[in-house]
């Protein structure tokens, strides 16, 4: 399975503390880059506990991330990319570290939201398949075929507004 990132760069070029024998740390705009997820967010997800025990460097008082807390990140993104709602993923990472013995209620959790993301792949499949019909009607109209063009723009027409010839559509 291909690795996926969600804005994610090479950390060891960010790290602000590379020295031997010492884990990487990050700040928060490095961890914000290296994850995709803006500063705020991170902010806000520490102080709603989906990000918690970030250590803060004592003389500056600024957050410093750990590899862990960036791979944790990472899930995060992922599974806000997928428009799961806040209150999931702070249930999800409540039981993860649990680890099997949470495997039903996560698997439990995961599959609720199954067909909400399906929904809304649906939805974007339906987006894309209206764009890409602008696109060949704007291609009609730049090659200047004025027919192709009236077809495809009352087809649109016909699927925003119905079309009234339509027995389906007058009995429903």
């Amino acid at each position: 399975m291909a690795e996926r990132s969600y804005g994610r760069r090479d950390a060891a070029a960010f790290s602000s503390d590379i020295r031997p024998g010492h884990e990487p740390e990050y700040t928060v705009q490095q961890a914000a880059e290296l994850t995709g997820l803006g500063e705020h967010t991170l902010r806000y997800y520490e102080r709603i506990g989906l990000l918690n025990s970030i250590r803060r460097d004592t003389s500056s008082g600024h957050r410093r991330y750990s590899a862990q807390d960036l791979h944790r990140m990472e899930h995060m993104a992922c599974l806000r990319a997928t428009g799961m709602p806040i209150d999931l993923m702070r249930r999800y990472f409540e039981l993860a570290p649990e680890g099997p013995s949470a495997a039903p209620e996560l698997l439990a959790l995961l599959e609720e939201y199954r067909p909400l993301l399906e929904d809304r792949i649906r939805q974007m499949q339906s987006h894309m398949e209206y764009l890409q019909r602008k696109i060949a009607y704007w291609q009609s109209v730049d090659a200047q075929n004025a027919e192709a063009a009236r077809a495809i723009g009352q087809e649109l027409w016909d699927e925003i507004h119905g079309d009234p010839c339509d027995p389906d559509e007058a009995a429903g």
